[in-house]
């Protein structure tokens, strides 16, 4: 380990999770950068501690705001989840995480890479954290053809690093095996195998197998979705709704949408005949895309102007959009649009 401890005291980037590693700000930071990159996380996680600084200011927070602090992350489970498992720590624990692997990896949303990454980097606890970045690191180091996306193979290689981690090195032992799956041995692209470390006993870069490794089983297709957006707006105000409180984006607002594809003429139609406005234009604003882990929404959009906003609609202005209401990254392309609409 000691090469790889030194590369990281020189090379690491620095993080504010890291330079004041409080067990609540590791906790936050982990579930952000679950899906996310660091780059994309940082003003997110700032914002987050200002406005939440403690456990039980997390564990009160008004749903609304807490959506709002995690618009644009995605995922927003994750976020539910943190709240619920702040109120079980406020409730049997005073508010503290406890400083346990079995008790931290019981709360919601914490799994056991969550768990080993908390109780290694904020307690010092020998417990391995395996991502996909310590997986693929671990893979080409060892020439591991199986799946990393089999539960037993991320077993094996959590006992690995239980047997290699310095006990009291722990949370720069952690974290520099994160960090070389990040910024050396990368996702995406040519691993910078002259700056890795571990390149002395990589087996996967001496036998020329790192375009074959780390492997992963084929994924299945997405299903795909075909939506209609809907921005309908009348007198600076436009309408919004609330989606279900169970399944995806739960319980976050989203612009008026349908399940399948609309010509302008049926957008009309739709909105005089079964919402009783009367439509004075109707935009076409093209085609957008999001791709969800399962799902992917095929989109077309309109601007509509009407004489009032339906009532079964809530009608809201461009700083209630800004400030309180949670839109996902799923409506981007056409929220940027709505905001210069209501300007």
């Amino acid at each position: 380990p000691v090469p790889l401890l030194e590369w990281y005291r020189v090379n690491r980037r620095i993080l504010p999770w890291r330079e004041d590693p409080w067990p609540y700000r590791v906790w936050v930071s982990e579930i952000m950068l679950q899906q996310t990159r660091v780059e994309a996380v940082l003003p997110y996680y700032e914002r987050f501690l200002r406005e939440l600084p403690d456990i039980s200011a997390l564990a009160a927070a008004p749903e609304e705001q807490l959506l709002k602090l995690w618009e644009g992350l995605g995922y927003y489970s994750r976020v539910r989840n943190l709240q619920k498992a702040a109120q079980v720590v406020c409730e049997q624990y005073g508010g503290e995480l406890p400083s346990d692997y079995e008790a931290v990896k019981a709360l919601p949303g914490i799994g056991e890479y969550t768990a080993g990454a908390i109780c290694s980097i904020a307690f010092g606890l020998p417990t391995p954290a395996v991502d996909g970045n310590v997986l693929r690191v671990l893979s080409r180091v060892l020439e591991s053809h199986e799946d990393i996306l089999k539960q037993s193979v991320k077993k094996h290689f959590e006992e690995l690093l239980r047997e290699t981690m310095p006990k009291e090195r722990t949370s720069a032992f952690t974290q520099g095996m994160i960090e070389i799956g990040a910024i050396v041995c990368v996702p995406n692209g040519k691993p910078k195998c002259e700056e890795c470390p571990l390149e002395s006993l990589c087996l996967a870069e001496r036998h020329g197998l790192l375009d074959s490794i780390p492997y992963k089983a084929p994924k299945k297709p997405r299903k795909i979705e075909e939506k209609t957006v809907l921005l309908i707006c009348s007198s600076k105000k436009a309408a919004i709704r609330k989606r279900p409180d169970q399944g995806l984006l739960a319980s976050l607002y989203e612009f008026p949408n349908t399940d399948h594809y609309l010509t302008a003429d049926e957008v009309r139609e739709y909105l005089e005949k079964e919402q009783g406005v009367t439509v004075e234009s109707v935009e076409p604003l093209g085609n957008a895309k999001h791709i969800f882990s399962h799902v992917e929404w095929h989109m077309n959009g309109y601007l509509v102007q009407t004489d009032q906003i339906p009532r079964q609609y809530l009608a809201v202005e461009r700083q209630e959009l800004q400030n309180r209401y949670a839109i996902p990254n799923a409506f981007q392309a056409y929220y940027q649009k709505l905001m210069e609409v209501l300007a």
